[in-house]
């Protein structure tokens, strides 16, 4: 990736000029080793001390700890980390790359459509910068992700790996519809889906146009008008309809789901991440452990809509419905993890601000979770999820995409709010030790 090309179109459009300076480069090395004082097992969950990682062509080839080294080709740069914890990049299971809290309610129809496709660039930038190598964008609008996505594996512009969505959709009148807008203007989703079929075209239609992932919206939402999180709002019928057709495709199937009996039918459709689960009960959590459903859930969030939301413009209605779900949704958090369900860390980034993403690894940890089992979830877990073997982990075969810390991680999970070491397919993307 040929970062200086940034310089001048972060110049032309005042997007992060100060970010250039750490990404832009020479050529990579054919080969690095980067060594640091401990490295995470994302597999065993563990700490390892003197870990080693050899990188060649951007991939893994080569990992060590525990005194033994790795076998180098001559030349190979070394990077001598020292006091640090080396891990894989982060993943974010659930964000929406072209949106800013700062615009909130009906406070973004100030700007023109493209003006949310030019966001999107720092937005990808910052969430690299803060330790998150790979995304899972689910809801974009005018396939801004898809555009990110195609920009940044062409070297054009810096972001992290993404898996794209595009259109998230659900029922007409639901969440994923057009909701706050009167007849007279005539504002809809062009992906509503009212029947099986219906359903079953979306995914298709997605699918020709760059979605790499379906996600549907089975319940009511907060951040919506007219609709409540605990409604179901598509029928089993759709919902199976959607999940058949993309694993048919190769597709995995996330469904918005916050109310009870609409995340029980999303998991007996065979739904592959709950995202939210606000509202998820006993049976849920016994079905998602049983089907082997991935709960993702946005537990973090609650804090920044409730100290910043009215100033950046959300509707008092939507604050309510925040406050009414967010400790239950905590508390089933911790029932879920206790029960063994399966978890994945995902934080709705773009509700609040894109690079704060690691501020939910604390909430996990109050909320049950050991340090080590919210990365876990970050990593491995999250790359299992997404049907992905070439992220998620420090092993050979995978991309080169690590981070490193000072200290301890899994002593101190905050440490990954300030993340000064990153490394993307074996570039050097980030490092202010």
């Amino acid at each position: 990736m040929t970062h200086l090309r940034l310089a001048p179109l972060a110049a032309a459009l005042g997007l992060l000029t100060t970010f250039v300076p750490n990404v832009a480069q020479a050529a990579a090395p054919a080969a690095r080793v980067v060594q640091a004082d401990r490295l995470f097992d994302a597999r065993s969950g563990r700490v390892q001390a003197e870990g080693e990682v050899l990188v060649v062509g951007g991939k893994i080839t080569a990992v060590a700890w525990g005194g033994k080294t790795v076998s180098a080709p001559e030349g190979a740069e070394r990077i001598d980390l020292g006091d640090m914890t080396l891990l894989p990049g982060l993943i974010d299971m659930h964000v929406h790359i072209d949106s800013d809290p700062t615009y909130s309610g009906y406070t973004g129809l100030q700007f023109n459509d493209r003006f949310w496709s030019v966001i999107a660039v720092p937005n990808a930038q910052r969430t690299l910068e803060a330790g998150f190598t790979t995304i899972r964008t689910l809801g974009a609008d005018a396939w801004n992700d898809v555009g990110l996505r195609q920009a940044i594996d062409e070297g054009k512009v810096v972001g992290p790996r993404i898996m794209t969505a595009a259109y998230a959709f659900g029922a007409t009148g639901g969440h994923c519809d057009s909701t706050y807008f009167p007849p007279s203007m005539h504002q809809n989703s062009r992906y509503n889906a009212d029947s099986p079929e219906e359903g079953r075209k979306r995914v298709r239609e997605l699918r020709k146009y760059g979605a790499q992932v379906i996600k549907i919206c089975a319940t009511g939402g907060v951040f919506s008008r007219n609709t409540e999180p605990g409604q179901q709002q598509m029928r089993f019928e759709e919902m199976k309809a959607v999940v058949d057709e993309a694993h048919m495709w190769g597709l995995t199937v996330a469904a918005h789901a916050h109310g009870t009996a609409g995340i029980r039918e999303a998991i007996r459709a065979g739904v592959d991440t709950i995202e939210h689960a606000s509202l998820i009960d006993a049976e849920g959590i016994r079905l998602a452990k049983e089907n082997g459903a991935w709960l993702s859930m946005d537990i973090y969030n609650t804090d920044y809509t409730q100290s910043e939301g009215k100033k950046n413009g959300v509707l008092e209605d939507n604050l309510r419905k925040d406050r009414e779900i967010a400790e239950a949704q905590r508390q089933n958090f911790r029932a879920a993890h206790e029960a063994g369900v399966g978890m994945v860390y995902g934080t709705d980034a773009g509700i609040y601000p894109h690079g704060d993403n690691a501020k939910q690894f604390a909430v996990m940890v109050r909320y049950g979770m050991r340090p080590a089992e919210a990365i876990q979830a970050a990593t491995l877990n999250a790359a299992t999820a997404m049907e992905r073997n070439d992220v998620g982990a420090l092993e050979v075969g995978r991309f080169a995409d690590l981070i490193a810390v000072p200290g301890d991680p899994t002593q101190d999970v905050t440490l990954l709010e300030r993340v000064p070491f990153v490394m993307k397919g074996g570039d050097v993307v980030k490092d202010t030790r």
